[in-house]
């Protein structure tokens, strides 16, 4: 038995033997085929894994305003994190409360406490990475923080880690947010910077990097670089101070009537360019932000109301040739077209009005009146006017997401026997504010209809890359003679009519109020939208502006000459003092240039000392000569004379055109006016109110435009 054990285990150890013996040869088999046959093909696999292409981020283009104001940019932003294994024991004891209790201070979230249990909580649990917050830092910031405690050892003995990230910046945070618009990574952008994101992200760089000791990646050779294109600059036709005079009038108005939202755009007539455009929305928490474009977008294509009356009165006016003086009998103000009552807002009616009338009062009754005559047997040929006039289809701004406009027509399904009285007032079609205020802009630029535009240039450091001109989408919307009746109704719209209230005793303004029910679920409710659209100056147009206003709350917030038409006013109001050519000269037309007066004749030696004094300018050592004593002023031809100091009332400013600031100040005050200026100190007078008049008040201000 036991030879026979023997024998087994003997024959297994040489079975085992003869299997390692065998694998061993497998082994240095494989590896000589790893080392010589596929040798070179794992070599160059391994060498591949340890490089790569890593992208170089093109800088975004900036947009910038039509002043040069610097409107969107891409700045360096760091967030804040730690690697609290670094930092030795005894820095951590010493330094970490300092240092939790600036974080909590700076971020205003969290406390001391909040912060220092999250801190040695990963240090215990040796977790190289904690995010302290994810607010993102400025630069300056960065450097403040680089001197706090712990900090100040920097990344490799305090752990701190400042990541960079480049973040799209608005110097003028929600100065035409909407319109600029946003710029993210999933692909959600808006505005300007949606519409020209090709143009203003450019294109990206590479460069190869090699993995190194610490996993880190290093870049191999500057040659193996491709620089990236930097994205190109636009320039818009927005002017950043018209655009806050505009938002903060809207905000105002908003604000005081608790309205839904609204929206307000002010246009060049003349090429078309936006300068200014607000969209300001209620938020749950009651304030006011820019979150959508309703004077461009789907969600502010609505019915309009009464500002479409224009469109309306063009084409009565081109097919009838009718006179303004027209009598129309509105009669108590109420008419019926077939099942359904119409009705003017005056209780009782307007009565017997004039066709101006009928406009100036805003009368639906009279309006509908009107074209049911001329159009009722054949509907069609009026909105055959209205798509001359372009109204039916979208205008092709730059913008993304324009609504496209709606119009019922006689071959639609949704027309019906009292489609046309209410299409006519208004109802029945939906449209961007924009595209009525194309149509205003029309009538105030002599009959072209031009695109707006919101973009002049396209630029790289070498030039402009491509320039955006006036597009004119119709070279004459009406007849001259119609355009002279429509220009008449608009300006005594605001003379004489319903916007009475924005009348100005300095420069002329032309326009029209608008008030629609709001159709919700099928149903008109008792919300309204508001509006109101028109031009100024009214003689020679320069701007012209829409203003609407959802939901307005209050007695006699559902009327547009009570709601939006007063932010018009302050809007033109600010204009007329920035822009000197969208006004008429203070005085009338300049008088050509008199000779100029000496340097030294400006008053008699004691005076000229008093002036000198009041202007805190060097006292003179000496008296003036004799011959330079001013002369006494002398009035103008058929001019009464200047009442003296004991007659108040009758005191009259004398002239003091051309004069220099110190010559017109001597004079007025002296004869006991008060001065405001507007221009140039260093100019001379071209321009000056308060002409001579015997009524003129004593200590009456008198205004100086220097040049």
């Amino acid at each position: 038995m036991s030879m026979r054990f023997t024998k087994e285990i003997l024959l297994r150890a040489r079975i085992v033997l003869l299997s390692v013996l065998l694998l061993a040869i497998a082994i240095v088999w494989k590896i000589n085929v790893l080392l010589w046959k596929e040798g070179e093909q794992w070599r160059s696999c391994a060498k591949t894994n340890q490089l790569i292409y890593r992208p170089i981020k093109a800088s975004r283009g900036n947009i910038y305003g039509d002043d040069g104001a610097l409107l969107a940019t891409t700045l360096p932003f760091y967030t804040v994190a730690l690697d609290p294994t670094i930092a030795s024991d005894a820095a951590m004891h010493q330094e970490l409360d300092a240092l939790c209790q600036k974080l909590a201070h700076f971020y205003g979230e969290g406390t001391r406490e909040t912060y220092k249990k999250k801190i040695w909580t990963a240090r215990r649990k040796k977790k190289r990475y904690v995010r302290l917050h994810a607010q993102p830092i400025t630069h300056a910031e960065k450097q403040e923080m680089k001197q706090w405690p712990l900090f100040k050892y920097g990344k490799y003995k305090g752990g701190v880690l400042f990541e960079k990230q480049y973040i799209r910046y608005n110097p003028f945070k929600a100065l035409a947010k909407r319109t600029i618009g946003t710029q993210r990574a999933n692909g959600s952008s808006t505005g300007l910077e949606y519409a020209f994101d090709q143009e203003l992200k450019g294109i990206d760089g590479q460069a190869l990097y090699q993995k190194v000791i610490g996993g880190q990646w290093k870049e191999i050779n500057a040659n193996t670089r491709i620089a990236p294109i930097h994205g190109y600059d636009l320039e818009t036709t927005l002017d950043i101070n018209l655009q806050d005079v505009t938002q903060s009038s809207l905000l105002a108005v908003l604000e005081k009537t608790d309205a839904k939202h609204g929206c307000a755009v002010v246009m060049e007539v003349a090429t078309g360019a936006v300068k200014a455009i607000a969209n300001l929305s209620r938020m749950p928490s009651g304030d006011y932000a820019e979150v959508y474009n309703y004077a461009v977008g789907n969600q502010g294509t609505v019915e309009p109301g009464s500002v479409f009356k224009l469109a309306s009165m063009l084409a009565l006016l081109e097919k009838t040739h009718w006179p303004l003086t027209k009598p129309i009998d509105t009669g108590n103000g109420s008419i019926q077209y077939h099942n359904r009552w119409m009705r003017d807002v005056k209780k009782g009616g307007y009565g017997l009005l004039t066709l101006q009338g009928v406009f100036e009062k805003s009368s639906n009754v009279g309006i509908s009146m009107a074209i049911q005559e001329v159009f009722g047997a054949d509907p069609q040929q009026f909105i055959a006017y209205l798509e001359q006039l372009g109204l039916h289809k979208p205008l092709g701004i730059e913008l993304v997401g324009e609504g496209k406009p709606y119009i019922v027509t006689p071959k639609s399904k949704m027309w019906h026997g009292v489609a046309l009285p209410w299409l006519c007032i208004g109802y029945n079609l939906q449209i961007t504010p924009l595209h009525i205020l194309v149509l205003y802009n029309a009538v105030a630029n002599n009959g072209k209809m031009v695109k707006p535009i919101f973009v002049r240039n396209i630029k790289a450091a070498s030039g402009v890359i491509k320039a955006f001109h006036t597009t004119v989408l119709n070279e004459q919307i009406c007849s001259e003679q119609t355009l002279h009746k429509l220009k008449t109704m608009l300006e005594g719209t605001v003379e004489q009519g319903l916007a009475q209230r924005i009348k100005h005793g300095f420069y002329k303004v032309a326009g029209k109020t608008g008030t629609a029910q709001k159709l919700v679920n099928g149903r008109y409710t008792d919300d309204h939208l508001t509006s109101f659209a028109g031009y100024f100056p009214a003689d020679a147009p320069r701007y012209s502006c829409i203003i609407v206003v959802d939901s307005p709350q209050g007695t006699d917030a559902r009327f547009g000459s009570e709601v939006p038409a007063p932010i018009f006013r302050n809007i033109v109001d600010r204009i007329a003092g920035k822009d000197l050519h969208a006004r008429p000269p203070i005085n009338g037309s300049i008088k050509p240039m008199p000779e100029p007066m000496g340097p030294g004749q400006v008053a008699c030696g004691q005076t000229w000392s008093n002036l000198y004094r009041l202007l805190e300018l060097p006292a003179v050592d000496k008296p003036m000569p004799q011959e330079a004593q001013i002369q006494p002023t002398i009035p103008a031809k058929n001019e009464p004379p200047v009442a003296s100091h004991s007659q108040p009332v009758a005191q009259l400013p004398p002239t003091v055109l051309h004069k220099n600031l110190r010559d017109a100040l001597f004079v007025l005050e002296q004869a006991g006016f008060f001065v405001s200026l507007e221009g140039t100190i260093h100019g001379t007078v071209c321009q000056q109110s308060l002409k001579s008049h015997p009524t003129c008040p004593e200590k009456s201000t008198v205004h100086l435009l220097l040049k």
